[in-house]
């Protein structure tokens, strides 16, 4: 099925009630909302340059943003590589071992806030905003239990798993210097969203700007200066999260328009899970269904005629899918917040027509991406390395890899479409049908069985995202605004009576 209507049940998460002047005119005869409320058909010239500019506002701090963190792992793996192949390789082990274990659990587990904080904003209930915002803190820290077990145990399960000893150490080495980090991401997370659906994105992009700036002298002073090799890296990196932290909660208390994430702190807070764990669990199962994928194709890179090759030659590709990833990601946390905020606001017809404005920029990427990697083709790879048979293979994959973008950029849009209408379960099936289900078999067939081999890799990717792009745009198009409305209301319990809500004026003092 494409289409997911199923309320999700009201907790105490939703206690809060609007105001009940904010709720007369949000239900009343307010021409805007009749309108919108009336207009079921395309949207017009006019309307769709007004959402243009609301999406431009949001989307592109976040783009600014999300290629300064990508320039601080850049950083970060150019100060590993200038300490000697085995750190570069240890240190590479370790943050893959991170990504996998850890940091894709968290980012997914944070997604889950990200529909019910868009809807409340648009719904003007602060309460529930702040109520979620603490819950997802905690879950998030709770998360960090395990994760740190696992992370305290890598060295024999590396080990079990084939690994090189000295390799493992040093990857043994960085991990344990990157608990901070593991912590400090655990916070920053849900403070992104919890800006984000309030429309503050300026902040945080000032923020990871500045520590973007101070992280290389930092890298230099640690690693190189202190001789503290890969544990320097590794607390440069939690330094440069802890600092962008410690920057937003400074913009928080000298803030006076945005809802302070520690307001309205009370039992409510470790009360009424059901909802918050119902849009979290799907997320983080969407997240590391995608992140693992790329896992799984390194992996299989080494089962290849040349391994050395083609495991090279797939890092310099995943890092190329990681930079063209900033856009439609971006755009996605866009979509989400506006989808969100119209619902909240009992709007449905706007939130269609921002999801189409979205999906439309969304095609257009895609298309400027598949254009890019054509044309960079042969001289992309030199950046990275000088090595001919892993120059030949990527030069021969980038074009596929442009074929990936046609479909993963209105796919990555349209997920955040879903995110926005609380259906990130929807999501996390069709990525789970569409990667492993469809990509990984088209991949081992084409890549050992056709003899396609590195490029039959990626045909596999290729038949993933055309799955995956063309289940998301069925899911939306299918979709019934008019009862997500309503779903909307029954998540942020604005369904119910108009009593005011408690924090309507100290969450903004």
């Amino acid at each position: 099925m494409c289409r997911n209507k199923e309320a999700l049940p009201v907790s105490s998460i939703s206690d809060a009630r609007l105001d009940g002047d904010d709720d007369g005119e949000r239900r009343s005869g307010c021409p805007e909302l009749i309108h919108d409320q009336q207009g079921e058909g395309e949207p017009h010239v006019d309307e769709v340059g007004e959402e243009l500019v609301l999406l431009g506002r949001i989307v592109w701090p976040i783009v600014i943003t999300s290629f300064l963190l990508y320039s601080r792992s850049v950083i970060s793996m150019l100060f590993l590589g200038s300490l000697g192949g085995a750190e570069l390789a240890g240190g590479s082990l370790a943050i893959a071992f991170a990504n996998i274990t850890g940091y894709s659990v968290l980012k997914g587990l944070a997604m889950g806030m990200e529909p019910i904080c868009g809807q409340a904003f648009g719904a003007k209930r602060w309460s529930v905003l702040a109520h979620t915002f603490q819950k997802t803190l905690l879950l998030l820290l709770l998360a960090t239990i395990p994760i740190t077990l696992l992370w305290l145990n890598m060295e024999p399960i590396l080990l079990r798993l084939g690994q090189d000893a000295a390799i493992t150490s040093v990857a043994k080495d960085y991990l344990l210097y990157s608990f901070p980090d593991l912590i400090a991401q655990a916070h920053l997370h849900p403070l992104r969203i919890f800006l984000r659906t309030q429309n503050h994105t300026k902040p945080l992009t000032l923020f990871a700007a500045f520590a973007l700036l101070l992280h290389f002298p930092v890298n230099y002073f640690l690693a190189s200066y202190l001789d503290c090799g890969v544990k320097g890296v590794a607390l440069a990196s939690s330094w440069n999260t802890i600092s962008i932290d410690l920057g937003l909660v400074g913009f928080f208390l000298r803030s006076e328009d945005s809802i302070k994430p520690w307001a309205g702190l009370s039992t409510d807070s470790i009360r009424g899970w059901r909802p918050l764990l119902a849009l979290a669990l799907p997320s983080a199962a969407s997240v590391c269904l995608e992140w693992w994928w790329y896992e799984v194709m390194l992996l299989l890179c080494g089962r290849l005629p040349d391994p050395r090759a083609g495991v090279a030659a797939m890092g310099v590709l995943i890092q190329t899918t990681g930079l063209i990833y900033v856009l439609p990601a971006s755009l996605g946390m866009g979509l989400s917040t506006r989808v969100g905020h119209e619902l909240g606001a009992n709007r449905p017809a706007r939130a269609r027509h921002a999801a189409l404005v979205g999906l439309s920029v969304a095609a257009a990427v895609g298309s400027l991406a598949f254009a890019f990697t054509v044309g960079v083709r042969h001289a992309w790879g030199r950046m990275f390395t000088d090595e001919l048979p892993t120059l030949a293979l990527t030069s021969a994959a980038l074009p596929i890899v442009g074929l990936c973008e046609l479909g993963n950029c209105p796919q990555t849009a349209g997920c955040g479409v879903l995110r926005g209408s609380a259906r990130p379960a929807v999501g996390a099936n069709i990525n789970f049908c569409s990667f492993y289900v469809i990509g990984l078999p088209v991949a081992a067939v084409a890549g050992f069985r056709l003899g396609f081999g590195f490029q039959g890799l990626w045909l596999g990717l290729v038949a993933a995202q055309a799955s995956c792009g063309c289940l998301v745009l069925c899911t939306v198009a299918r979709t019934d605004w008019e009862a997500e409305a309503k779903r909307a209301e029954e998540l942020t319990g604005t369904a119910a009576n108009g009593e005011k809500d408690e924090l309507s004026v100290t969450l903004l003092a």
